[in-house]
């Protein structure tokens, strides 16, 4: 057992037996969700998360979290939040875009160069997702992070031809990622996240897209042994649930999930970015070879991004929201 998983284990303890009523009656059970294994940083800061809503409520509110895509992909919970089967869930980006559209924006390829960009714009932009959202029947209650995302393969990577001559890999449901990889001449292999890795081991695809902690969390790294040391992209996602489920919530009980949100998921955020960087260090020690592209290559990757662009507002994206991400985008820029 790792340090940071007997933190988790003697907290939730904490909470469940020396602050909680032990003999309190659960009134309100949240069935939740998730495609992240259990184990993994976002499940342990879930539980945390959980266990303070359990004391805080008296014992009255509890999730019970179906880890590892036990439930299915992200289509398969939504499909079970409308019948009542789950009442939540830890969506990827990807997934809940196909009921959130404009939730998918921040996930355009090469869009930020660090993270004190995307804090910026996710400030900004919280309130029209959190309104979006609840348009579609789902609580928004907090965001979620992988991380920035790049290139990983099973052959070398360093311009802009070994790029496009690899089986390259994009989520189900991503219009942006399959436009994108279009406007370079590529034909996309669409699978859902849980494909991935079985469809590397067989040569389906080659190339494939995750942040370092992800990579090794889902064994990626395993068949993916070449990495190109260059952000494609940032991929995030949403802890949200059903807003019929959470309306029926007291106030007061509302207002314990939303504030222990305020507490947990910023630590998430900052764990992540953590194992992030020490996943790093991890790929290099283990013999993954990390590539650098050349600069005529990002060009390229740049260019037809704006290219693609043109062709997915609306369809992928309303004109409104992506203006606004520019907007902020160029408002901190210029900050700086």
């Amino acid at each position: 057992m790792n340090c940071r998983t007997t933190i988790i284990l003697f907290t939730c303890l904490f909470y469940l037996f020396c602050c909680s009523p032990l003999q309190a009656k659960t009134k309100y059970l949240f069935k939740i969700a998730t495609l992240a294994p259990a184990g993994s940083i976002w499940v342990e800061q879930f539980e945390l998360f959980s266990a303070k809503i359990l004391h805080d409520t008296g014992g009255e509110v509890r999730f019970r979290i179906y880890a590892g895509g036990v439930m299915g992909d992200d289509q398969a919970m939504l499909r079970k939040m409308r019948v009542g089967q789950l009442h939540g869930g830890g969506f990827t980006m990807t997934g809940i875009s196909l009921r959130v559209p404009d939730f998918r924006v921040m996930g355009i390829p090469l869009l930020f160069e660090s993270y004190n960009e995307v804090d910026y714009v996710r400030k900004g932009l919280l309130p029209e997702f959190k309104n979006q959202f609840r348009k579609h029947g789902l609580e928004f209650v907090a965001m979620t992070e992988v991380g920035f995302i790049y290139p990983m393969s099973t052959k070398p990577i360093s311009n802009y031809l070994m790029f496009k001559e690899t089986k390259n890999w994009c989520p189900s449901g991503d219009p942006i990622s399959e436009t994108f990889m279009k406007s370079l001449g590529i034909t996309p292999i669409s699978l859902t996240i849980p494909d991935v890795l079985s469809s590397l081991q067989s040569g389906l695809v080659e190339t494939v897209y995750n942040s370092f902690y992800g990579s090794i969390i889902m064994q990626w790294f395993t068949k993916a042994h070449y990495i190109v040391d260059f952000p494609y992209g940032y991929a995030y996602g949403v802890f949200a649930l059903s807003s019929k489920k959470f309306n029926a919530l007291p106030a007061e009980h509302q207002e314990a999930i939303n504030k222990a949100a305020e507490i947990y998921f910023p630590i998430l955020l900052a764990e992540t970015r953590k194992s992030n960087e020490e996943s790093y260090r991890v790929l290099a020690d283990r013999g993954n070879e990390f590539q650098k592209l050349d600069a005529e290559t990002i060009k390229i990757l740049k260019d037809k991004r704006d290219l693609a662009m043109t062709k997915m507002i609306p369809g992928a994206v309303s004109e409104k929201i992506y203006k606004r991400t520019v907007e902020l985008l160029d408002e901190y820029r210029n900050q700086k």
